[in-house]
């Protein structure tokens, strides 16, 4: 897990969950959000303001993310939008409550889901990495960005 952006997500035991504008441990200011990566935003995003965050996670064929909602950003208006390479995996997306029913759907790699308006804030995880489904990554495994807007203009 990396990230890059004006702000990075981070936790650890002291500070728990939270948005910081340098890395934990080497106390840089992280790489800006490649133009490419920007691009995207732009084109699927519909929002006026650019991202100040993108998370960068790598999973390995046995990773899993629980269902989660992202709300800890004050930019609930700015969506999220998620871009995945590499390994193919099983995403499940629920309604707003962890409760609701949730669909399961195969992301590939470059598959982009776009979580904004009523849906920005569902509950979402990963269930499964499908290994071997490309050859993007020597090794295998999946990259996701996360791209958020995290403060309001």
């Amino acid at each position: 897990m990396t990230n890059c952006g004006r702000l990075g997500w981070v936790s650890d035991r002291d500070g728990g969950y939270r948005y910081q504008a340098t890395h934990p441990v080497t106390g840089e200011a992280w790489p800006p959000v490649p133009v490419s990566v920007l691009d995207i935003w732009r084109a699927v995003a519909s929002h006026p303001h650019l991202p100040e965050a993108c998370l960068v996670n790598f999973y390995d064929s046995s990773a899993k993310m629980g269902l989660h909602q992202d709300r800890d950003e004050a930019e609930l208006a700015a969506p999220v939008v998620s871009i995945s390479l590499g390994d193919s995996c099983s995403f499940r997306c629920g309604g707003l409550r962890r409760t609701d029913p949730a669909k399961k759907l195969e992301l590939r790699s470059g598959d982009v889901v776009v979580m904004g308006g009523p849906a920005r804030l569902i509950f979402h995880g990963v269930d499964r990495i499908y290994p071997g489904t490309s050859d993007l990554l020597p090794g295998g495994g999946r990259i996701n960005l996360t791209l958020r807007r995290v403060r309001r203009p």
